[in-house]
């Protein structure tokens, strides 16, 4: 009897529910004001919507039939399961341990040392040698982090678009539609130093010109390197817009109305421009970051980029070279600088300073790989120095052209073939895998900038014996402290949680030297307890350049 009254109930519900519809879809035909005509084109306007979605779902059709099964496979395993891979967990609580055990190590064995001060001399570089090995273990953990958190694609094409925009944008800058009316920044190539100051110092004139929006016309006819000027072994700057002449002219910082600024050497520039480094752009400032961990380094990189475009017949020989010396990766770079600077800008380091780094890295590389081949790029102003590494390390293949490094001698420096060889060993050293070198030299750091056009991120693919990176005539480098810290030895300084330090340098030992600008005391202070303050500098956005 319940069923039959059950049954009964859900028919009068369903007669109900029929009604209702009935009513709904003869609505329309009942109003006396709604004609025919506007009914066929709402029946017009609804097949349009249905073949737009018709299409959408082709194309969708199409995309899943032209990707692989795994690509399909991510894009449903995205959508099912959000959290971080079993790979990525595992190595952070590896990285963690392992961070632990290194601390655990550490304490044991100063309070061994402590206890017992025999046989130090044997016992201390047996405890260095296994935190090397521990340190190295860490990096690894963190570096497998980055492979497995699920965003290396991302970073990769975000790289790209990055580095395409900013490309764009100086192509933009320096092609205008008429160099008779454009607004021009003229820049005396020539300065009196050697070519890596010299790149810099066009560098910085580029910078002035991307923040005052005038293209930079680069003087450089009867240049020291190349008579010809410097179109005849990089690309012109421009391809509208060479001439360095207009209606009106003054020097630096002339007017908006001036057509032509001349721009004098960073060193007497007054009004000091607000585009000089460490600025970074205010536009472009989070993406860079969140990419890069030097943003200005990666910024002054984009400018090289553009600046240093090989002629043909550059490009000919930079290419034949790599295939000579049959370059392979994993590969470590060393600049050994000679000569003139060492004794007046730069201190002498020998090989084995530097070496000693160098065999570092490969014994971390070593960790994974145990067969792994040493190689290392060697580039100096020096010829002996190449012999003098194969004697002292007949296990490693060192590379590298000893003709190079007479052409870089004093007294043949400023030759077509010691430009082509500065050139060599910049590009070379650029494409390798790791970099040692003292950041004195404008070569290195010309070759560091470079390096960061050939990775996503190689801020940290160094080591410097001597300075930390910089930009010759920059402003200052700040950092704010993150953690509190009170004095503890002699020649340190304090500091609280917000503080701005102007950092003069890094003296490698985990303590950098600055300048707290509360207290306006001069010291040591950690450098793991601040972070980059980076300077943020509102330039154009250049928003009709699309890429």
């Amino acid at each position: 009897m319940r069923v039959v009254f059950n049954v009964g109930k859900f028919l009068v519900v369903l007669l109900v529910a029929w009604l209702v519809v009935l009513v709904f879809l003869t609505g329309p035909l009942l109003r006396n004001n709604e004609s025919e005509e506007a009914l066929a084109k709402k029946l017009l306007e609804t097949q349009g919507e249905v073949l737009t979605l018709k299409k959408e779902r082709d194309y969708l059709r199409k995309s899943l039939r032209d990707s692989s099964p795994n690509d399909i496979n991510n894009v449903v395993d995205d959508k099912i399961d959000t959290g971080p891979s079993k790979e990525y967990e595992n190595y952070r609580r590896r990285a963690y341990r392992d961070t632990q055990e290194l601390w655990f190590f550490a304490r044991s064995k100063l309070d061994s040392l402590a206890k017992d001060k025999s046989k130090l001399d044997q016992r201390i570089p047996e405890i260095v040698s296994e935190l090397e090995t521990r340190e190295q273990a860490v990096l690894i953990d963190l570096e497998k982090l980055r492979e497995n958190d699920g965003f290396e694609d991302w970073r990769q094409s975000e790289a790209r678009d990055l580095s395409a925009l900013v490309q764009a944008r100086l192509k933009h800058l320096q092609n205008p539609p008429s160099c008779g009316d454009a607004r021009k920044l003229v820049c005396n190539l020539n300065k009196g130093c050697g070519y890596g100051c010299q790149i810099h110092h066009a560098i910085y004139c580029f910078l002035v010109a991307y923040g005052t929006e005038r293209t930079l016309v680069l003087k450089s006819k009867g240049w020291r390197y190349n008579k010809k000027g410097f179109q005849d072994v990089f690309l012109p700057m421009s391809e509208t817009c060479t001439d360095p002449e207009g209606s009106s002219r003054s020097g630096w910082p002339g007017k908006d109305s001036t057509q032509v600024v001349e721009m004098p050497i960073v060193d007497s520039v007054n009004p000091r421009p607000p585009f000089l480094p460490p600025a970074v752009p205010a536009d472009l400032v989070d993406r860079i970051s969140r990419l890069h961990g030097d943003p200005i380094v990666w910024w002054v990189s984009q400018f090289l980029k553009y600046m240093l475009r090989p002629q043909p017949h550059l490009k000919e020989m930079i290419d034949s070279t790599v295939t000579n010396f049959n370059f392979e990766h994993p590969v470590v770079g060393i600049h050994i600088r000679r000569t003139d600077k060492v004794g007046t800008e730069a201190a002498f380091h020998p090989v084995e300073e530097y070496m000693k780094y160098v065999e570092e890295w490969w014994r971390k590389e070593e960790l994974l790989n145990p067969s792994v081949k040493r190689r290392v790029y060697v580039a100096s102003d020096d010829p002996k120095v190449l012999g003098e590494c194969r004697k002292k390390y007949p296990e490693i293949e060192f590379l590298g052209d000893q003709n190079v490094a007479k052409s870089a001698a004093v007294s043949s420096r400023y030759s077509d073939s010691s430009l082509r060889g500065v050139i060599q060993d910049i590009h070379m050293l650029s494409i390798t895998d790791y970099l040692v070198c003292t950041f004195s030299s404008q070569v290195c750091r010309i070759a560091y900038e470079i390096m960061q056009q050939n990775h996503v991120d190689a801020s940290n693919r160094f080591k410097s014996l001597d300075d930390i990176w910089y930009y010759g005539g920059q402003d200052e480098h700040q950092q704010e402290a993150v953690l509190s810290h009170q004095q503890v030895q002699h020649g340190e300084i304090e500091m609280a949680v917000g503080d701005v330090m102007g950092v003069a340098g890094n003296h490698w030992d985990g303590f950098n030297k600055g300048r707290n600008h509360r207290t306006n005391r001069v010291g040591l202070y950690p450098e793991f307890k601040t972070k980059e303050k980076l300077r943020v500098v509102q330039f154009p956005t250049y928003d009709k350049v699309k890429v």
